[in-house]
């Protein structure tokens, strides 16, 4: 089986990648563990010079990076920059501060002394998805290397050239060969890594359903568990609200990363008393935001969505919501033309068995109730 990277933006192939195969996988993860037994051994100052070092790294290349967003998951190029020196940030912040985090607590009891001790885990996978294809990755990366772990990484199918971009920062910055590597496999091989005995914990961020087999497969095998999973954040707006900023607030919020944020604005409660006004002011600003392909245009708030599949899967959750009585007031429509493009969306009259009531909507789209 193969995994394919597609523009989204011209639909595109961009590269074709094989499957590892279920012994491959195995061998790789082996290779990390045995990686792992030599670096959780390593200083902190050891491990805070090579994150200071990919760091650098990522700054060097942040144009390259953001293109490559671009052209994998359609990113807007400044959001790419952006994500970019986010993820030097982090790298940094971890490389300064992880070793007071650490540091050992003294607990009062009645031994002659007793305090705890933080330790390495080990090998930690970590199933990330594709609407931060850098960041996902470091803000679990960072902290996980300083702890003296080891990483293993299966990336959403259609950002393998970030996830292998990421690979090699960590491997050029001098991190020993083979602590973080990538796993070129489809989510149904996900169970397999988990259960396996070299693997000590998972991260996910991803979906509900994607965290629930997660958590479920990390059960059976007790391994530890952190999950990040969706939301529908709520916007509330109250009869003081100075509208002019709100309503750009929440333009930004809700059309951040094209619309695909699991933390942005999605449902806007307003309440009757400003609900008109509230509702011309967003709407006129959301008309006005510009979407374009962003290798071709550099000034634009928004591109296409990710994949096609999702582009119209949010569709249907628009069409869906309005068949049920809400109230379309501006987009709405699949422009005509290739790439996975949906415009700047609003819903009012959103209401109970909705699903922009009911669901997260994963772009552009917002419900006002």
């Amino acid at each position: 089986m193969a995994l394919e990277s597609i523009n989204p933006a011209t639909g595109e192939t961009i590269e074709t990648y094989d499957e590892m195969t279920a012994e491959e996988v195995k061998e790789v993860i082996t290779q990390v563990h045995d990686a792992w037994q030599a670096w959780h051994r390593t200083g902190f100052d050891e491990r805070a010079e090579r994150l200071r070092k990919a760091a650098s790294l990522l700054r060097e290349r942040v144009d390259r990076y953001a293109r490559l967003m671009a052209e994998e998951m359609g990113k807007p190029l400044d959001q790419g920059r952006s994500e970019i020196e986010k993820c030097a940030w982090v790298c940094e912040y971890y490389a300064d501060h992880g070793e007071s985090f650490l540091a050992a607590e003294s607990v009062e009891t009645d031994a002659s002394k007793s305090y705890v001790s933080f330790e390495p885990l080990g090998v930690v996978l970590a199933v990330m998805p594709w609407n931060f294809p850098f960041w996902q990755l470091f803000r679990f990366l960072a902290p996980a290397l300083m702890a003296g772990n080891a990483g293993v990484l299966k990336h959403a199918s259609n950002v393998q050239g970030c996830a292998l971009a990421v690979e090699d920062v960590i491997c050029e910055a001098g991190f020993p060969e083979n602590l973080f590597r990538v796993l070129v496999i489809s989510s149904d091989a996900v169970e397999q890594v988990i259960a396996n005995p070299k693997i000590a914990a998972v991260t996910l961020t991803g979906s509900t359903g994607a965290g629930k087999a997660v958590a479920e497969t990390a059960g059976k095998y007790l391994k530890k568990t952190v999950l990040e999973l969706g939301g529908s954040d709520p916007y509330l707006i109250l009869a003081d609200a100075d509208l002019e900023a709100a309503t750009t607030i929440c333009v930004e919020s809700r059309l951040i990363n094209s619309g695909q944020s699991c933390i942005a604005a999605k449902r806007f409660i307003v309440v009757d008393e400003v609900r008109r006004r509230f509702e011309a002011l967003f709407v006129s600003k959301m008309r006005r935001q510009k979407m374009g392909a962003p290798l071709e245009e550099e000034e634009i708030d928004l591109g296409p969505q990710a994949r096609a599949d999702l582009r119209d899967d949010l569709h249907e959750q628009v069409t869906k919501s309005i068949e049920n009585g809400a109230r379309l007031l501006c987009g709405g429509e699949i422009p005509e033309g290739e790439g996975a493009f949906y415009p700047p969306t609003v819903l009012t009259d959103v209401g109970p068995g909705m699903p922009a009531y009911d669901e997260e909507t994963f772009g552009p789209v917002a419900a006002i109730i």
